[in-house]
């Protein structure tokens, strides 16, 4: 893994989701700030919406069944950047008794 991750945020621009894409960008941008080097949207076609961070897929609109919410999206850029880093309120709370 690099010091500075590479986000790319790929999008369909026939489905008009720029907005999307870059509302993604900025969660991403806000939440890890300077953990990471690069957020880049990348224009496409035929409905593609893909997240990667330095070339791992971590949200495939197709594979995962639409779009992501922003905490999910940010729990899974973390586990590929920053495993250790908390998430604070957006980290999902677990359902299971504590022991």
């Amino acid at each position: 893994m690099s010091a500075t991750p590479r986000v790319s945020i790929a999008f369909c621009t026939q489905c008009r989701w720029l907005l999307r894409a870059g509302w993604m960008a900025q969660e991403l941008l806000s939440t890890f700030g300077t953990e990471l080097g690069e957020v880049a949207l990348v224009p496409g076609t035929g409905g593609v919406f893909k997240v990667e961070v330095d070339g791992t897929l971590v949200w495939e609109r197709e594979r995962d069944g639409g779009f992501p919410d922003a905490a999910e999206l940010k729990r899974r850029v973390r586990d590929v950047i920053a495993p250790e880093k908390s998430l604070g309120h957006s980290e999902k709370k677990s359902t299971a008794p504590e022991a």
